[in-house]
């Protein structure tokens, strides 16, 4: 039996990519945050019987998620502490809520994602990605359902937010961010007590290379650098931030707690295992 022309069918692709980015919150500051992505279209079918091919729904809305939210910095434009000035490519904001202090930041338009509402939620986001979708989805596809999740981790997990600037990609944006678990073993053993001691030190941290750390006065951090997309700046209470001797890399990331772990564990093994977000990372080992 033939399916009648006007049923519409429906495809879905869970875990099409990951958004790692950050945003501004009037409590947290500015945090780190990796969300999954699971998509579902709806539609008639095609002439191949089909809503979307599955390559094309890859191809497609992944790169246009690759291009919008992934790795900028999400800014609730009502948010009433925010000020906001555009020009020239460039975007200048100060945002003030968050009881440590005010984010002041400056970029490239290109790493910013303004979201027209007063706090940054999954449901926002949302609903700024679905017309960036919309645009890339051929006119059989009549709607375009949506989800960002969290990986579920059963253990210790921290919010991270840095800028690599040597990166060629996106990377190189001084505010993005992710949401990481961490794994500590000392002789061959997971160390519960020390992952979690970890994940509250690093709880909505921004980590910044010394050679980025312009000033340091009146408890402030304030780092600049200039990339392939061009000029970066962020200010934060310095309570917020943990400072590198090393780009903020996982890999180095990885060995600084590698190295901060055997100085508390002398003449033991230790090896720690520090996420990027989701299922990546780097293993830093310290054979005591």
């Amino acid at each position: 039996m033939f399916r009648a022309a006007s049923r519409l069918s429906s495809l879905f692709v869970e875990q099409l990519t990951v958004i790692d980015c950050a945003y501004l919150d009037a409590v947290r500051g500015v945090v780190g945050e990796s969300w999954i992505v699971d998509i579902e279209l709806t539609g008639e079918l095609d002439a191949q019987s089909m809503v979307l091919d599955f390559g094309e729904v890859k191809k497609r809305l992944k790169r246009a998620l690759d291009n919008s939210a992934d790795h900028t910095l999400l800014v609730p434009r009502r948010h009433a502490g925010l000020s906001l000035h555009e020009a020239g490519g460039r975007v200048e904001l100060e945002f003030r809520g968050p009881a440590a202090g005010p984010i002041i930041h400056a970029s490239p338009a290109i790493a910013i994602s303004l979201l027209d509402a007063e706090t940054v939620t999954a449901d926002a986001v949302i609903a700024f990605l679905k017309p960036v979708l919309a645009e890339v989805v051929p006119p059989n596809v009549a709607e375009i359902g949506l989800t960002l999740r969290t990986e579920r981790i059963d253990g210790a997990y921290y919010h991270y937010t840095h800028g690599l600037k040597k990166h060629d990609g996106h990377c190189q944006r001084i505010a993005h961010g992710h949401r990481s678990r961490i794994e500590l073993r000392v002789d061959g053993q997971r160390d519960a007590a020390l992952e979690a001691e970890q994940a509250a030190r690093w709880a909505d941290i921004y980590l910044g290379t010394r050679e980025d750390l312009v000033s340091a006065a009146n408890g402030r951090h304030r780092y600049e650098y200039t990339a392939a997309e061009g000029a970066f700046a962020i200010e934060l209470p310095a309570a917020r931030c943990d400072v590198l001797d090393a780009d903020t890399t996982v890999e180095c990331i990885a060995d600084h707690l590698a190295m901060q772990l055997a100085a508390r564990r002398p003449g033991r093994s230790v090896q720690v295992r520090a996420y990027e977000g989701v299922m990546k990372g780097a293993v830093a080992r310290n054979p005591g």
